[in-house]
């Protein structure tokens, strides 16, 4: 910057750094999406050309941004996990949110006709951002259980909601109502009822933890191949079981038998699916692109 009389004007930005060492999360809120999902004639409860533009936003953002080792999304919000250690913008939270809601907003702008494409954008979305600290691996993990749980009970809600106004006739009033004080059981209890609730509840697209998932299986120093399989896990019960010092880079297998990492997750496949009847709730994706593990977890209310 050339050296001026004005220049010290730059004592007044506010230097606002991350503590180090903790995990950095930054967590975007779609702004009046109610109102946009309306006027754009978003599906309810869930729309998958939503789900495949935001997932693709938040793509777009994990490329760029290299130090991003995760991305967790639920309705109009996305978390972006950065890594511990990371440098990026010298830590400092206002240039890191700046950045990672620009690209996203403007990546769902860009990608937009390319899902939507007989859905003109009658104005442009807005997104706010925050960014968040957690100083342990537990405290992160529970942030995460936290928007969990929030989307499996969203979802259920929102599910049952729609099928009661567009399947029972019900104003939006009455089944709001309705549903009114009933218990996760009693929202079940009712989609068990309902074939055509299950049938929209039990897509892979909407199945409460589904992954897919690349495997780098070493056969040796110089060779090694990679094996997708899609399986039903638990974010906090699998991924971190593997990863409970740091979210790492990549994930590699040590080198064994090929046939006997084959055999076991197609065992897992199996299993899984068969319990995909009774998980009904939210979807997790995990893709491996370039040496890291996303997942994307998204519902679009």
């Amino acid at each position: 910057m050339a050296k001026s009389i004005y220049e010290y004007v730059r004592n007044f930005e506010i230097m606002d750094p991350c503590l180090p060492s903790t995990w950095i999360v930054v967590r975007l809120d779609g702004q009046g999406f109610h109102k946009f999902t309306a006027k754009h004639n978003f599906i309810k409860p869930n729309d998958t050309r939503g789900l495949s533009l935001s997932v693709r936003a938040a793509e777009r953002v994990m490329q760029q941004q290299k130090e991003i080792v995760l991305a967790y999304g639920q309705s109009d919000e996305f978390s972006f996990v950065f890594k511990k250690c990371t440098e990026v913008f010298n830590r400092r939270a206002s240039k890191i949110s700046s950045t990672v809601v620009s690209l996203f907003t403007s990546s769902y702008v860009f990608e937009w006709p390319k899902y939507f494409p007989d859905t003109p954008l009658l104005y442009p979305p807005a997104f706010d951002s925050r960014v968040i600290l957690y100083p342990t691996n537990k405290t992160l993990r529970d942030y995460l259980s936290w928007r969990q749980v929030d989307c499996h009970i969203n979802n259920l809600y929102n599910t049952c909601f729609w099928k009661l106004v567009q399947n029972a006739g019900l104003s939006g009033t009455e089944a709001e109502e309705r549903l009114r004080g009933t218990l996760s059981s009693d929202k079940m209890s009712y989609c068990f009822h309902n074939s055509t609730v299950i049938t929209t509840m039990n897509q892979n697209y909407f199945a409460k933890a589904l992954y897919y998932l690349e495997i780098i299986l070493p056969l040796n120093k110089q060779t090694s191949i990679s094996l997708k399989i899609s399986f039903g896990m638990n974010i906090l019960t699998y991924y971190w079981s593997l990863n409970n010092s740091e979210l790492s880079d990549s994930f590699v297998l040590q080198p064994i038998s090929m046939q006997i990492y084959a055999s076991i997750f197609v065992c897992i496949n199996m299993f899984i699916h068969s319990l995909l009847n009774f998980m009904h709730y939210c979807t997790y994706y995990t893709v491996f692109t370039e040496q890291k593990l996303l997942i994307y977890y998204l519902l679009v209310n």
